[in-house]
């Protein structure tokens, strides 16, 4: 699998495999990441891409030093079921 990558002109981390595009959008104020969708092509689905995604980009904004406010309902399901990423959560 392809890694995670952060683009920051379209807000979005992303994730390339097989000829699509998953993604996590995001918005960003001082030290605090919100994540408001995700996306995985049906294609995709399945698999485990979103969470290999929603992994790696956490993984970047731990590394960033950044707070989550996790708005997306699939980030907000992946958080609660790795405890290891709750220290991340602004509160």
């Amino acid at each position: 699998m392809s890694d995670i990558i952060n683009n920051g002109g379209q807000h979005r981390y992303e994730l390339e495999l097989e000829g699509h595009l998953a993604a996590t959008y995001y918005e960003l104020e001082g030290d605090v990441i919100t994540f408001v969708h995700t996306e995985v092509p049906p294609e995709l689905g399945g698999k485990g891409v979103g969470s290999k995604l929603i992994k790696g980009a956490l993984d970047q904004v731990r590394a960033a030093g950044l707070r989550v406010v996790a708005q997306c309902p699939f980030v907000k399901a992946y958080i609660e079921k790795h405890p290891e990423y709750q220290d991340l959560l602004k509160v």
